[in-house]
């Protein structure tokens, strides 16, 4: 058995793999608009550990990466992942706002 193999810290390109993976399942979903195949809850987990990923990642190297292809997303789809991560997180727009101000 390889070192990998057994391993919990993450193998280069593991990551990338993944993304790369779920590009391919995210544009035949939408190319076909067979939105029934793909589980709620299964497209919550990939968020919810990206984003603590993301979130994780930014605090430790003190800065915020691009957390999105701006060019890739309609304002209309940004809007309606974040206003739904608000409600989500009981966080209302004076909660957004404050953490808007802070220093980065």
């Amino acid at each position: 058995m390889c070192a990998e193999a057994t391993s919990s810290e993450p193998t280069q390109g593991e990551l990338a793999a993944l993304a790369e993976g779920l590009q391919r399942i995210a544009g035949r979903t939408l190319a076909h608009g067979d939105y029934a195949s793909i589980s709620s809850g299964e497209l919550a987990s990939v968020l919810t550990s990206t984003i603590k990923l993301y979130a994780a990642k930014a605090e430790a190297e003190g800065q915020l990466p691009a957390p999105i292809s701006a060019e890739r997303l309609t304002p209309t789809e940004v809007v309606l992942i974040v206003t739904e991560m608000l409600r989500a997180s009981n966080l209302n727009l004076f909660d957004l706002a404050m953490w808007y101000r802070r220093a980065r």
